[in-house]
């Protein structure tokens, strides 16, 4: 007869060890599942954080164009520093030729003068103590001894403001290149945030709904505008013939713009010539309040706190802009954003 044994119960220890097995392949399973699928961001929330990072970017950029500005004005400061200097070492050149020419003659005609001697001493203006005092020297000596210690002067001074002007060449250049970095990041963070949607979504972002040009779209056309006058008809009409352009940080045209870049080349070529950054146009020409209805076309009108964003009035309710990266010169309303100041060119 056949005896029946009941299976063998795994020892207390042996059941933790299996539990605490199964324990673990449970939460690495979910940690493999977490990391294989995470959560998409949804369009709100990408479109968020890209519009935060447009708002740094923006305001990155207009620091770069006013290094940029600065920059280019210290170089041509310091050319015609160099400029001058070496003309004024040209003229220290002469001058002294001329004194040690008198001093070879009088040489070769017995002996050098005393005063000729003291002129061309290291010590001019010492020279010019002792010879009025005891009186050695001629009248021409003397005017020829001052023009030399005079043009020394002028030359340390100008080289003193020469490296002065350098110093701070060097200076805007680190905070143009800092700038330019830190917009180039915020570009970098925004695209990546936007691979994570659609080509509509993404466009949606970049595009905005406040435009009423944009690519493949129908532009406005400057004849249902109020008319404008003299150099702001112009700029008005360069401006609108830029719908469709992409946008670019940094850039003044002819094909692409940002922001101020629009509106230095649309008054340009009217004639006029606009400093480069926003901040900087907000305080052009004459103030006309924060009321779009008071505006007129041409006028310059300038957004935010910080007045990083700008646009041209073009009446209708309408300014024409370069908004942000991704997206092209188009209109919006006059009062899609905060104005900070309406500037009337």
């Amino acid at each position: 007869m056949a005896s029946h044994r009941r299976p063998k119960q795994p020892s207390r220890a042996r059941a933790s060890v299996l539990t605490a097995a199964a324990a673990t392949a449970v939460a690495l399973s979910a940690q493999v599942s977490a990391h294989a699928a995470p959560a998409q961001p949804s369009k709100d929330e990408v479109k968020v954080q890209v519009d935060k990072l447009a708002e740094e970017q923006e305001q990155a950029a207009e620091r770069y164009n006013g290094a940029k500005e600065r920059a280019e004005q210290l170089r041509k400061q310091a050319g015609q520093l160099q400029d001058q200097l070496a003309r004024g070492q040209e003229q220290m050149t002469r001058l002294t030729a001329g004194l040690a020419a008198a001093a070879g003659e009088q040489y070769r005609q017995g002996g050098v003068d005393p005063s000729v001697q003291l002129m061309l001493s290291a010590d001019p203006e010492g020279y010019l103590s002792q010879a009025a005092a005891v009186d050695q020297a001629t009248s021409t000596q003397a005017d020829a001894l001052k023009s030399l210690h005079d043009q020394q002067r002028r030359l340390d001074q100008q080289k003193e403001e020469a490296a002065a002007v350098l110093a701070e060449l060097d200076r805007s250049t680190q905070t143009l290149n800092t700038a330019k970095n830190e917009v180039q990041q915020k570009l970098q963070e925004a695209q990546k945030l936007l691979n994570k949607l659609s080509a509509a979504d993404r466009a949606a972002i970049l595009t905005g709904s406040e435009g009423t040009a944009s690519r493949g779209s129908a532009r406005i056309d400057p004849a249902t505008l109020p008319p404008a006058s003299g150099n702001a008809a112009i700029a008005v009409r360069v401006a609108l013939e830029q719908q469709g352009d992409p946008y670019k940080w940094g850039a003044t045209g002819p094909d692409t713009f940002d922001c101020s870049g629009l509106m230095v080349y649309a008054y340009g070529k009217a004639g006029v010539s606009l400093p480069r950054t926003s901040q900087s146009q907000g305080d052009v020409g004459t103030n006309v309040g924060t009321d779009w209805h008071n505006a007129q076309p041409g006028d310059l009108v300038i957004y935010h706190g910080d007045r990083r964003h700008v646009g041209m009035y073009i009446g209708n309710g309408l300014v024409v802009h370069a908004p942000r990266a991704g997206d092209v010169v188009k209109t919006m309303k006059a009062d899609a954003m905060q104005i900070s100041t309406i500037r009337r060119v």
